[in-house]
């Protein structure tokens, strides 16, 4: 399995609604808001030290994620829009992703935010390096030039 990391600019790729819909049938609604503030210009990931990611396996799009300023707290970004499609998920995608998105912001910034959706993805955070720190609107911080930064093991 070929997995293949690729900055997303301009334009979504069109398999988004394929992510998007499998998202919603999940229960989750952040893809959508994805969809529609791209659509709407609100968010496009063109801010300093904002980027959007997409994971492909063998030329299909299986996640995507993205890092935008954290309103919440200065000199930090935020991780957002984070989803890998169920039939893709613990194969180590999403930390391959989640890994390119953090290794992108440690020259940006010091501090990088999330908000978990549920207890799954919690533990993926945490697994990463991130700590439990729940306010303004995220629940994990990760400090990247603190002793915090030690991801685990797959």
């Amino acid at each position: 399995m070929m997995i293949d990391v690729r900055i997303i600019r301009d334009r979504l790729p069109r398999e988004i609604a394929d992510l998007e819909s499998a998202a919603r049938q999940e229960g989750y609604r952040h893809i959508t808001r994805l969809v529609d503030e791209w659509a709407a210009g609100d968010t496009r990931f063109e801010r300093d030290g904002e980027r959007l990611l997409g994971a492909y396996v063998d030329q299909a799009l299986a996640g995507i994620g993205g890092m935008t300023v954290e309103a919440a707290m200065s000199g930090a970004l935020r991780m957002r829009r984070f989803y890998i499609s169920a039939a893709m998920r613990r194969r180590g995608i999403g930390r391959m992703l989640a890994l390119a998105l953090v290794d992108h912001a440690r020259s940006r910034c010091s501090i990088v935010t999330v908000h978990a959706g549920n207890d799954g993805a919690a533990k993926f955070w945490v697994s990463l390096g991130f700590q439990a720190n729940g306010r303004d609107g995220y629940t994990h911080r990760l400090d990247l030039h603190g002793s915090s930064f030690t991801p685990q093991s797959p």
